[in-house]
């Protein structure tokens, strides 16, 4: 049997790597080795050195978070093994370039033995990480320690799927965001729905949609489509919706298919765009997400599906991109319906999607346990506390969610209501190429095409993504 597109991809990786090992200096504490993890290695050692690799950098790309690395993370941390009678010495590996630069050096130094002792990782690498072997899990690498730190009952399952893979930690998860359905009060009330609105299903989300597509200039849903949305198009629709319909993206049976789930997603946006409950030629538009979020702010779309970027960053009424100085009293939130009450993933009657990103430990580190505490110390709730300041974000400590959120409901609402709830994308090397497959597929629908079409023509891709459909579902 011919390898998959995802071995091939893992291979193609090494080689490449193997290649470019050649140029990657050795990291500040590595050994130089992929020799297997001894937690207990150098635990007892009273002078240690330590590096921290994150794609931020001060006065430059997440100039935020490398300042709260430098001057809370670093001399808090140093001044505490002091006190234990260890000499600690922390450094800051910034970074402040693209994402995919940033995930090929990680990837290379811990191929070759070297890199940061701590590493800053998009949860979307986790599995991709994890399969080549660049990352451990965490009690493989620590020991006893990471199951027993007492941060885990902070962090609600859900979100440790952000930094999990095969049902093992990889990892902690550095915050989170969810999806949800974002609405215009003032126009709902002109189309008479009520204003405090929680839909069960999608035939509920279409029947607003359809009061709300009356009023004069009003595009009733903006639900994210094709290829100029990019993955905006599979976050904030595809894949809640997949969900919605009661099925992940991937599973044990493999990549979904020409299945019934994809069909129901690829008719939910056939019903939107093909009966005129939101414009087509937006979802085309280079810009067409931003100016969403511009028509959102005037009034001129009633439904939006989004994260909680879109409150706290988009229409915050004094920093936001499209501020709405009446936020608070006009935009209100819901939760994504299932198709039908307990139609979703794990029989829910709501769902959502989430990103973020997560901290692992190099197993390659000469001090796992220093290391293993640096990381705990970093998601204490003191220290992110300290990374909020005066911020409102979601983090990934409840406890210090229900400090911090306290006076924002809508950010309240998603830490408690949606985060519970939530999935993550699929953490393998193949996945941007399926969700383009996707973007791709409704696009097609957006334009005209049967969603039973669009969904054979998806998985005519996605077997060549794969190299083959042993790993797909149909159906």
């Amino acid at each position: 049997m011919a390898p998959s597109r995802t071995t091939r991809s893992l291979l193609a990786l090494g080689a490449v790597t193997a290649v470019a090992l050649a140029g990657c200096a050795d990291g500040g504490s590595m050994g130089g080795d992929t020799a297997p993890a001894d937690p207990q290695r150098n635990a007892d050692a009273e002078t240690i050195t330590l590096t921290i690799a994150g794609n931020s950098a001060q006065g430059g790309k997440n100039a935020r978070d490398a300042d709260w690395i430098v001057n809370h993370v670093i001399p808090r941390f140093t001044e505490k093994m002091a006190a234990d009678g260890v000499q600690a010495t922390v450094t800051f590996a910034p970074s402040g370039v693209d994402d995919e630069q940033y995930k090929t050096r990680q990837s290379l130094d811990m191929r070759s033995g070297a890199g940061a002792d701590i590493v800053a990782l998009d949860g979307i690498w986790v599995g991709e990480f994890a399969q080549a072997g660049y990352i451990r899990p965490l009690e493989e690498v620590v020991g006893p320690a990471a199951a027993e730190w007492d941060g885990w009952a902070q962090i609600p399952d859900a979100v440790e799927q952000l930094a999990s893979f095969d049902g093992q930690r990889y990892g902690i998860p550095d915050g989170s965001d969810g999806r949800v359905i974002f609405y215009n009060k003032e126009l709902f009330a002109r189309a008479g729905l009520p204003t405090e609105w929680q839909p069960t299903s999608w035939q509920e989300i279409l029947d607003a949609g359809r009061a709300l597509a009356q009023l004069p200039d009003v595009d009733a849903i903006q639900l994210n489509a094709g290829t100029a949305m990019g993955e905006a198009t599979t976050m904030q629709g595809v894949l809640p919706l997949l969900a919605g319909a009661g099925a992940p993206l991937h599973g044990e049976d493999g990549w979904q298919g020409d299945t019934a789930a994809i069909r129901d997603v690829l008719g939910f946006y056939q019903a939107v765009y093909g009966g005129g409950l939101g414009d087509p030629l937006l979802q085309q538009e280079a810009q067409g997400r931003d100016k969403s979020f511009q028509e959102f702010a005037a009034g001129r779309i009633g439904m939006l599906f989004e994260s909680d970027y879109f409150w706290r960053s988009v229409v915050h009424p004094e920093v936001g991109i499209a501020p709405m100085a009446n936020r608070d009293e006009v935009v209100g939130y819901a939760k994504i319906p299932a198709q039908g009450p307990g139609a979703g993933v794990n029989g829910q009657d709501f769902v959502s999607m989430s990103g973020g990103s997560m901290n692992a430990i190099n197993p390659n580190t000469r001090y796992p346990q220093q290391a293993w505490e640096l990381l705990a110390f970093m998601n204490s709730a003191d220290a992110v506390r300290a990374r909020l300041g005066d911020s409102a974000r979601i983090t990934q400590r409840e406890d210090v969610n229900a400090e911090a959120l306290g006076g924002d409901p809508m950010l309240s609402f998603v830490a408690e209501q949606v985060l519970p709830l939530t999935g993550y994308r699929p953490g393998l090397a193949v996945y941007p190429q399926v969700s383009q497959a996707l973007q791709e597929a409704t696009a097609a629908v957006v334009s005209g095409t049967p969603p039973e079409q669009a969904a054979q023509d998806y998985r005519t891709a996605l077997e060549g993504v794969l190299g083959g459909a042993d790993d797909i579902t149909t159906g």
